[in-house]
């Protein structure tokens, strides 16, 4: 019996060692193949010292004589520098895109020490990784594409540092933070009318309490639970090959992505709950001197949609457009990769014949 127990032991051990391998096999070869630099373009990454800490890129792109595009990732505090080239890169035959892990995310997180994250110092942070762009790419001008709190983060970088950007675009529009909050916690009242177990969920939050990683589970519960999650009809890739193929992650990177854990999200949550984010909210900062786009899904909670056509309306920019992408939820750069990227597309025309 003993025998037979070692016997089924060391079958599993060795099956276990054999699955590694073969991960950490196509990951090599994954990784080969993905970080492979497009002729005449770009494929670079590094850590800037930007605002007192070393903060990671990387800039992708098919032509390097291609205008600028900087993705500010969403969150606050949420890498997604683990799977992003998957979608970044269908843009890079008209931009050269730069993605950036912001302060203490991602590859940014080991070395960002400061523990507290304030508008004034985020605000630096995206003024000084513009202007490194400008001088290291020889460009005049950059445009901004953030996504969610990328969107808040980025519509107050165009409006208060106009001279650097050509161009703004908003997806998953942010808003406010506080009028997003409530208008979501009123809809799921209405939700949850005739459901226990909903309720119970949303007895867990409320616009007042988001102050801790478990009321803000609560929250995506309930968007989860009525259909209006992040990815309404799933990712549109295998997002777990996008993982292991990922040309910027070594085994050290993962390592230390999984044992992070909510570490990297902890000081945007301080951030959230003593009001800081407030100060970048959009409300009555309407005057743009860049072009103003949003590409917003006409079912996203989780940013407002209808908060963000409200202020869509009040904008006043040399241009403004937007793209609604109908039966859509928030993750719009995940779950309709493509049609996004037409869009994309589209708006990078348009600018080329200004």
């Amino acid at each position: 019996m003993i025998r037979r127990i070692k016997k089924i032991f060391k079958v599993i051990i060795i099956a276990i060692i054999s699955f590694i391998a073969i991960i950490l096999v196509a990951h090599f070869i994954g990784r080969i193949i993905n970080n492979r630099t497009p002729e005449g373009g770009i494929n670079e990454s590094m850590y800037v010292d930007i605002n007192g800490t070393k903060q990671w890129i990387n800039i992708y792109g098919q032509d390097k004589d291609n205008p600028v595009l900087l993705y500010l990732h969403g969150g606050p505090g949420s890498s997604t520098s683990i799977f992003d080239y998957v979608f970044t890169r269908k843009w890079s035959d008209v931009y050269t895109v730069v993605t950036w892990d912001q302060r203490g995310c991602g590859k940014s997180y080991n070395t960002s020490k400061t523990e507290t994250i304030t508008a004034d110092i985020l605000m630096q942070d995206g003024k000084e990784i513009t202007e490194f762009l400008l001088d290291y790419m020889g460009k005049d001008k950059i445009t901004l594409l953030g996504h969610s709190w990328g969107s808040l983060y980025g519509a107050n970088l165009a409006l208060e540092y106009p001279e650097y950007y050509e161009a703004f675009i908003g997806t998953g529009q942010f808003i406010d933070p506080k009028e997003n909050e409530q208008r979501l916690y009123d809809a799921a009242q209405e939700w949850s009318e005739g459901d226990e177990e909903g309720k119970a969920i949303l007895a867990k939050w409320s616009p007042d309490k988001e102050d801790s990683l478990e009321a803000l589970q609560a929250r995506n519960a309930t968007l989860e639970r009525y259909g209006y999650g992040m990815m309404k009809d799933g990712s549109d890739y295998n997002l777990y090959t996008t993982v292991i193929f990922n040309p910027n992650y070594s085994i050290k990177d993962y390592v230390r992505y999984l044992t992070n854990g909510s570490k990297e999200f902890e000081p945007y949550l301080a951030f959230w709950a003593n009001d800081e984010m407030s100060k970048l909210s959009l409300l009555r900062k309407y005057e743009y001197k860049v072009a103003y786009y949003n590409i917003n899904g006409d079912m996203d909670y989780q940013t407002n949609y209808q908060l963000a056509c409200e202020y869509f309306d009040n904008v006043n920019a040399p241009y403004k457009e937007m793209f609604v992408m109908k039966n859509a939820t928030h993750g719009l750069l995940e779950s309709r990769s493509e049609e996004f990227s037409e869009i994309v597309h589209t708006i990078a025309a348009e600018q080329k014949d200004e």
